[in-house]
C-alpha cells in the first residue's frame, strides 16, 4: 500500500550526478532540518565515523563520534522480568569529538548563529569522500573573510580523520584567534515516544584517565566503566601563514589557541584526528597507537591523504556504481549518496558487523541486526567480496555466544541475537526480539549467496560449515513433526519480518527459511564428507557432528509445513493471519504512522495490517520456489494491507513488482525507497542513515530493473528498465572478475572487464562471455503496466473453512 501523499520527490537539492549540497545556513534551519544536514554530510569509513556537525561546534542538534564495535553495558529493566530475558545490553557510546575550530577575528566570535552570512554551501563530493563548507562573513565592523574548510575521514587508515581550515583575511588584516578543541559529548537524552531510541549508557559511562599535551598534539586516554575498554584519542595540528603566530593553550580548557597579528593573505590550519579503543590492559599501547596516527598523518600531509582518499573513491566508483540515463537530473545524485553510505558503513568495518545506522547516528544504539545479511550484504558479495566476508566472519566469531544463547533457550545448536554489538543479545521485548528466530537463517541465506558467488570454498570450509550446522540443529530442535498436520513439520512461537504479527505458529518466511537452511547444512556437510574430507574431519571435531544429522536436516526441510490457502490460492503469512479482523485503514489517520508509535502492539497483533514485507520477502530471496501467477496472487493480497511502516519494506515491493508487471507500481516503490533519507520519508533521518534500506535501494535497481536473479549459483538477467530511463549500467565482481551490464530498452551488453571467461545467462539463454568478446542480447519484455488490482473487504475477511 502506497499511501500517495507520502511519496517524496527529488527536489530538495541543486543537482549534481556527482556531490550532495546545500546552500541554506544552518542557522536558518529548524532544528529538525539541522540534524538532517548532519545525518546528510557525515562521514565514515566502518570503524569511525563522525556526523556532520559544524567545525565551530554550533548551532547543533545530535553531536556525534562514533567508533564500530566500542560500547557500554547498560542495565535492561523490566517491570515483570522472566527467564531467560537478557539482563544487559550494549549502547554504542558517543566518543570526544575532535572537530571543533574555532575564529575569532579583532576580538568578535565567529558564531553560524548570530554571524552576518553574505555567501553559503556546505557540499559532499561523492568523487573525493570529502566534505566541503565555503562562506563568506560579513563582521560587525564591515570586513569580509573567506572560509572554506575540509573533512574528510580516511579510508586507508581507519584511525584517521582529518580537517584543512583555510581563512582568506581582507586587506589591512585583523587579530585572529583559532582555537582548537576536543570537547567530551555527554550521551544524549532519550527520544520520548520513540522505542527505537534507547536511553543508552549515562554520562558515566567513559571516564578520562590521562591528558597528554605537547606543543601542537594533545592526546587523551579513557576508559569504559564496565566492557572493559579503554580508548586513546588526540589531535595534532599543523598551521601555515605568511604572519607569525603564536601558540598556547586556554586557561580552563586546555584547547590549543593559535594568535596572531595578521596582515593579511590566507591561513591554513591542517588538524588531524586519531582514535583507537582495546583491551583495559592496553592503555600505553592504546596512546602509542595514537600517536603513531597523529606521526604519520603529519609526515603524509593533507594534500597527500586527500589524493589518496580520491584514488580510493574512483576503485569504489569503477566496481559499483549504477548509472542510470533519466530526465530526472537529481536521480543520479540520489542513487550515488545511497551508494557512498554504503561504502562509507562498510569499507573498514573489519572485525565487526555493520549497524543498521552505520556510524551516522545513534538509533538502536548501533546494534546489528538481519538488516546487515539480507539487504547490505549483497551489495557487498557483489562488488566488495572482502568486506562481505569480514561481515560474515564477525558472525562466526560471536558463534560461540550464539550457542550460550540457544542453550539458555533450551535448544541445541545456536541462537543468534536479535540485536548486538559483541554477539550478546540486547533485545528486552522478546516478541519483536528473540521471537525473530529467522536470523539464523538469514545469516545461513546470506553464507550461501558468499560463497556461490565468490568461490570462497575456504571460508566456508574454516567458519561458513561451522555456522550452518549449529542453525540447522537449532530448526531442528525448534520444529516438530505435526500428527495434525499429516507429519508435516511445524515451527510455533516465532516472529517473522513483520512485526505487526508477533509469536505466531508458521510464519511463511520462517518456515521456507529454515527449510532452506537445514537443506543446505545437509547439502554441505555430505559434500564436504566426500570432497573435502580434512575439512569435514575438523568441522566433526569441532561440532560433535552426528552421522545421522545431515538425514534429518534433510528430511524436516522436506517436510516442511508451508501453508497455503486453496481458495484465495495465496500463502499465508502464519496459520491466524487470515482469521484476523482487517485494520481500519480509511480511518487510520496520516499521522498515525508508523503504527508502532500509536496503536498498543496488541491492536496490531489482532489485525490483518502488515508492517513490512514478510511473505513477499521470501518471494524474492528463494523466488525459484515459485511460479510468476504464485507471485501475483499473493502481491496482490499482501500489497494493500502493507503499511511500510519499516524503511525495509519499498525495496522489496519494487522489485516483486517488477517481476509480476506491475512497472509503475515497481518505480514509484523505488523512488519511495531511493529517497528515504534524503526526503525524510519516516521523519527519523536526524538519527541516522537507514544503511539497509539503501541496500535494498540497489537491490532494487540490480535484482528489479536489471532483472538480475542469482539462484544456486546461476547468474542470469532479464532487465525491465522503466520507460522514464532510457538506459542503465552496473558492474557486479563475480569469482573474482568484474562484469558489467549495460542495458537499454532494445538490448543488453554484457562485458568482461577484469578476468578471463564467465557464464551467465540472458533470461535462458546461455551466454559465455570473455575479456575480448562481449555480449549483446535482445531485450525480452515482459509484461507492463497493469494496474494490480486491490484486495476486495471480502478477500481481506476471508475466513478459511467458512
Amino acid at each position: 500500500m502506497l499511501r500517495e501523499r507520502r511519496l517524496p520527490s527529488f527536489d530538495a537539492f541543486p543537482p549534481d550526478p556527482w556531490s550532495l549540497a546545500v546552500v541554506k545556513p544552518e542557522p536558518e534551519m529548524a532544528d529538525d532540518e539541522l540534524g538532517q544536514t548532519e545525518t546528510m554530510f557525515a562521514l565514515s569509513n566502518g570503524y569511525l565515523g563522525i556526523r556532520g556537525t559544524l567545525d565551530e561546534g554550533r548551532p547543533i542538534h545530535e553531536p556525534g563520534t562514533f567508533l564500530n564495535g566500542f560500547y557500554e553495558y547498560r542495565p535492561i529493566n523490566y517491570g515483570e522480568k522472566a527467564y531467560g530475558f537478557p539482563e544487559r545490553g550494549q549502547s554504542m557510546l558517543n566518543c570526544p569529538d575532535g572537530l571543533p575550530i574555532k575564529l575569532f577575528v579583532d576580538g568578535e566570535a565567529f558564531d553560524m548563529a548570530a554571524a552576518d552570512i553574505l555567501a553559503f554551501e556546505r557540499r559532499l563530493d561523492f568523487r573525493e569522500g570529502v566534505l566541503h563548507r565555503l562562506l563568506e562573513w560579513r563582521t560587525q565592523t564591515g570586513k569580509r573573510f573567506h572560509l572554506h574548510t575540509s573533512r574528510l575521514v580516511s579510508f586507508a587508515d581507519r584511525h584517521l580523520a582529518a580537517i584543512e581550515w583555510e581563512l582568506t583575511l581582507p586587506e589591512g588584516g585583523a587579530d585572529v584567534a583559532i582555537v582548537s578543541d576536543f570537547v567530551e559529548r555527554y550521551p544524549l537524552p532519550p527520544v520520548e515516544g520513540d522505542p527505537r531510541i534507547e536511553n543508552g549508557a549515562d554520562e558515566n559511562a567513559i571516564e578520562l584517565l590521562e591528558a597528554r599535551h605537547a606543543e601542537t598534539r594533545s592526546t587523551f586516554l579513557y576508559r569504559t566503566r564496565s566492557s572493559g575498554f579503554v580508548l586513546g584519542c588526540g589531535m595534532d595540528h599543523h598551521l601555515e601563514s605568511d604572519s607569525d603566530f603564536a601558540v598556547g593553550r586556554d586557561a580552563e580548557s586546555e584547547a590549543l589557541v593559535f594568535r596572531s597579528r595578521c596582515a593579511g593573505g590566507t591561513v591554513k590550519l591542517r588538524k588531524y584526528l586519531a582514535y583507537h579503543y582495546g583491551r583495559a590492559d592496553e592503555e600505553e599501547v592504546m596512546l602509542a597507537r595514537v600517536g603513531a596516527t597523529l606521526d604519520e598523518a603529519r609526515r603524509t600531509g593533507f594534500r597527500a591523504i586527500r589524493a589518496r582518499q580520491e584514488i580510493d573513491m574512483a576503485a569504489f566508483w569503477k566496481r559499483a556504481d549504477v548509472e542510470v540515463e533519466s530526465s530526472d537530473s537529481r536521480l543520479q545524485q540520489v542513487i550515488r549518496w545511497n551508494l557512498f553510505q554504503l561504502f562509507q558503513a562498510s569499507q573498514r568495518a573489519e572485525g565487526h558487523s555493520i549497524g543498521v545506522r552505520g556510524l551516522t547516528g545513534r538509533t538502536y544504539e548501533g546494534h546489528y541486526f538481519w538488516d546487515t545479511e539480507i539487504y547490505v550484504l549483497p551489495f557487498l558479495i557483489y562488488t566488495a567480496p572482502e568486506a562481505a566476508r569480514n561481515v560474515l566472519h564477525f558472525r562466526y566469531r560471536t558463534l560461540d555466544n550464539a550457542r550460550e544463547r540457544a542453550a539458555e533457550l533450551g535448544h541445541r545448536g545456536a541462537a543468534f541475537p536479535w540485536r548486538t554489538i559483541n554477539g550478546e543479545e540486547a533485545s528486552a521485548y522478546y516478541a519483536a526480539g528473540t521471537a525473530q528466530y529467522h536470523i539464523n537463517a538469514d545469516i545461513s541465506y546470506a553464507i550461501r549467496k558468499y560463497v556461490e558467488v565468490t568461490g570462497d570454498e575456504d571460508f566456508l570450509h574454516r567458519h561458513g560449515a561451522e555456522i550452518l550446522v549449529e542453525t540447522a540443529r537449532l530448526w531442528r530442535d525448534l520444529g516438530f513433526f505435526s500428527k495434525r498436520r499429516d507429519g508435516r513439520f511445524c515451527i510455533n512461537g516465532v516472529t517473522g519480518p513483520d512485526e505487526y504479527n508477533a509469536v505466531v505458529d508458521n510464519n511463511y518466511f520462517t518456515n521456507l527459511m529454515a527449510s532452506e537452511n537445514m537443506a543446505h547444512a545437509a547439502e554441505i556437510v555430505e559434500r564436504m564428507k566426500v570432497h573435502a574430507p580434512e575439512a569435514y574431519r575438523d568441522l566433526v571435531a569441532r561440532t560433535g557432528l552426528e552421522a545421522e544429522e545431515a538425514a534429518e536436516w534433510r528430511q524436516a526441510a522436506e517436510l516442511m509445513y508451508l501453508p497455503y490457502d486453496e481458495r484465495l490460492q495465496v500463502h499465508p503469512q502464519d496459520d491466524g493471519f487470515l482469521d484476523k479482523e482487517p485494520w481500519d485503514f480509511e480511518n487510520t489517520p496520516e499521522d498515525h504512522y508508523p503504527l508502532l508509535l500509536h496503536y498498543h502492539p496488541l491492536n496490531l497483533y489482532r489485525a490483518q495490517v502488515i508492517k513490512q514485507a514478510d511473505t513477499l520477502l521470501a518471494m524474492f530471496l528463494l523466488g525459484d520456489r515459485f511460479t510468476e501467477g504464485e507471485k501475483k496472487r499473493n502481491f496482490d493480497y499482501y500489497d494493500p494491507i502493507t503499511t511500510h511502516d519499516s524503511s525495509l519494506s519499498v525495496c522489496i515491493q519494487s522489485i516483486v513488482a517488477n517481476e509480476i508487471g506491475y512497472r509503475g507500481k515497481a518505480l514509484d516503490y523505488f523512488r519511495f525507497a531511493a529517497v528515504m533519507d534524503l526526503s525524510d520519508v519516516g521523519g527519523n533521518m536526524k538519527h541516522g542513515a537507514h544503511i539497509a534500506s539503501i541496500g535494498g535501494t540497489w537491490m532494487a535497481m540490480v535484482y528489479g530493473f536489471g532483472g538480475m536473479r542469482d539462484y544456486r549459483g546461476r547468474i542470469s538477467f532479464h532487465p525491465a528498465l522503466p520507460d522514464e530511463w532510457p538506459a542503465m549500467q552496473f558492474c557486479l565482481r563475480v569469482r573474482g572478475q568484474l562484469l558489467r551490464i549495460e542495458i537499454d530498452h532494445a538490448e543488453t551488453t554484457y562485458r568482461l572487464l577484469e578476468g578471463e571467461s564467465l557464464m551467465i545467462w540472458h533470461v535462458s539463454d546461455k551466454v559465455e562471455l570473455t575479456a575480448a568478446a562481449p555480449q549483446t542480447r535482445r531485450a525480452t519484455p515482459r509484461p507492463k503496466d497493469c494496474d494490480p488490482p486491490r484486495a476486495s473487504e471480502a478477500e481481506v475477511a476471508y475466513v478459511p473453512g467458512a
